[in-house]
């Protein structure tokens, strides 16, 4: 499996033959080039245990940056916050905190030895992003995904503390729309993404649009020159 490189592709079934879950394809695995060729075709896997199950939903859950807005109770919690928030400084972290974080609901975690290995090493090869949230040394909040283009694959988030969560999709939002990105694919419905103007879009006029924002040109800058408080300043300006 991990012999692919990230130049590797196949052709995914079409979603638009899904299943009434979102179901496209099992099988398979989760090398750098079959992970990405699954993402452009707006697939993604999500799964507890072998084989991988791979997913197009519809309704596809989408957070518009242009439509981005904060909570009025998150916005003045917000303006007193000590937290230091970071971009990529520990991904592997990150993404072991949402491994193991409690989910209420959950029978347990989809992120699974092999994905955790998956996307640390999309992140190793500039694909997949973490966004950081501390108090101190402590690690209490982030999330991590993948970017094509303009478009932001949001893969998981974790708090722990509460309103850690937000802070780190806030930053997110904001340091994507300073650069040019469109959206952040939030994939299924939660009502914590919809509080903030996430709302379910057809699948196919998804796929139109992840066909178009993926082959734009994006500024990566933002994964090389984060800068907190400045983002702070920007998120209650620009979304407040």
């Amino acid at each position: 499996m991990r012999r692919l490189t990230e130049a590797y592709r196949i052709p995914f079934p079409d979603p638009r033959g899904a299943d009434e879950f979102g179901m496209v394809a099992w099988g398979g695995n989760l090398s750098p080039g079959i992970l990405l060729s699954a993402y452009e075709q707006g697939i993604f896997p999500w799964y507890s245990e072998d084989p991988i199950r791979w997913f197009s939903p519809d309704p596809r859950f989408l957070l518009f940056l242009d439509e981005f807005h904060l909570p009025r109770r998150f916005a003045r919690s917000l303006r007193t916050t000590d937290y230091e928030v970071a971009v990529n400084r520990d991904f592997a972290a990150v993404i072991g905190a949402c491994k193991s974080a409690e989910r209420p609901g959950q029978g347990g975690t989809w992120i699974t030895a092999d994905m955790e290995w998956a996307y640390t090493e999309l992140h190793r090869l500039g694909y997949a992003h973490s966004v950081e949230v501390r108090r101190g040394d402590s690690l209490v909040g982030g999330l991590y995904g993948v970017c094509l283009g303009r478009i932001f694959a949001g893969e998981s988030m974790f708090s722990g503390e509460s309103g850690a969560g937000k802070v780190a999709l806030a930053a997110l939002a904001a340091v994507l729309r300073e650069h040019g990105a469109s959206l952040v694919d939030c994939q299924v419905r939660t009502d914590l993404l919809a509080s903030f103007g996430a709302r379910d879009v057809p699948r196919e006029t998804f796929l139109h649009m992840l066909a178009r924002e993926r082959a734009l040109p994006f500024d990566t800058d933002p994964w090389r020159s984060f800068s907190w408080p400045p983002i702070k300043a920007t998120i209650l300006e620009d979304f407040s």
